[in-house]
């Protein structure tokens, strides 16, 4: 295949789905080991409201292992078992409500700016009317907290999910519009996961050209099977590099599902273009579309 450009844009790893042969507080050490610089996390806890010392070990995890974290879930509910989030949930309001006040404050002490609200499954019983307006009420008291730090709330559109209503970059747009005009909120932004948005059916290349502006974060997984980049046929190389010239510039989180071990999935990415140090500077011609 002919040498093509590639972009300068810096990778995390997310250690909820990648490096799960190791406890989690042993994960973000295993990321700094492999050569990352920065890592991101899904709710890290098994209760949406922890223990201080569990809040206190994860922390210290992060910080001792010397990666940055750049990006925390609040609480989902119970993920494993098909639970995609909290904040459309009127019987569990609460708990996110308690989640956005623990997550903040781990964020604060890692530095971490982006913080993911997962919208949540249309729940039997209830209007999806009701349920957009606890979304709209959690939505802006979650950006309201992260403002106090310079932060940006995500909404995601997800697929794997027939109960999650959120399935294109429009459907999540249409949310943060929505805040924003019944509360003057602005710092929410789409978090662009490539792999989710593809086989949702969104055209991936217009949502960049169109609102790159408007993505505060972005993950990658191949397609189809959700596996690391190469494994499929998503043009990646070329929608990394398109989102970086609409202006980018933000971290791309690895967010798929090993074939085999963590180690090996990562085969495909030269350890040099792991650290950030990489990220920023001459870009190397010779890589082809499947190195990204």
């Amino acid at each position: 295949m002919e040498a093509q450009m590639t972009h300068s844009l810096p990778y995390d790893v997310n250690a909820s789905i990648l490096f799960t042969e190791l406890p989690v507080l042993q994960r973000p050490a295993a990321v700094k080991q492999a050569g990352f610089d920065a890592v991101e996390f899904w709710w890290p806890f098994a209760q949406s409201v922890p223990r201080d010392s569990e809040v206190d070990l994860f922390v210290r995890s992060v910080a001792d292992a010397g990666v940055k974290l750049v990006g925390l879930n609040f609480a989902a509910g119970d993920m494993p078992a098909g639970e995609r989030g909290l904040v459309s949930w009127p019987a569990r309001a609460q708990e996110f409500v308690d989640s956005v006040d623990i997550a903040v404050a781990i964020a604060e002490q890692l530095g971490c700016r982006s913080l993911n609200a997962l919208y949540g499954n249309r729940v039997a019983g209830v209007e999806g009317e009701e349920q957009d307006d606890v979304a709209v009420a959690n939505l802006v008291l979650a950006a309201r907290a992260v403002e106090k730090l310079g932060g940006t709330v995500l909404v995601e559109p997800i697929s794997g999910s027939d109960a999650y209503p959120l399935r294109t970059a429009a459907d999540a747009l249409a949310v943060i519009d929505r805040v924003h005009a019944e509360a003057s909120v602005d710092n929410l932004a789409v978090l662009a996961d490539l792999y989710h948005m593809a086989v949702n059916g969104d055209d991936v290349g217009a949502v960049i050209a169109t609102h790159a502006s408007r993505i505060g974060h972005v993950q990658i997984a191949d397609a189809p099977g959700r596996h690391e980049p190469g494994s499929g046929d998503l043009p990646l190389e070329h929608q990394l590099h398109a989102l970086e010239q609409a202006g980018y510039s933000g971290w791309v989180g690895l967010e798929y599902k090993p074939q085999t071990t963590t180690l090996a999935s990562l085969d495909w990415l030269p350890r040099e273009r792991r650290s950030r140090r990489w990220a920023g500077g001459t870009r190397t011609a010779g890589l082809t579309e499947r190195t990204i």
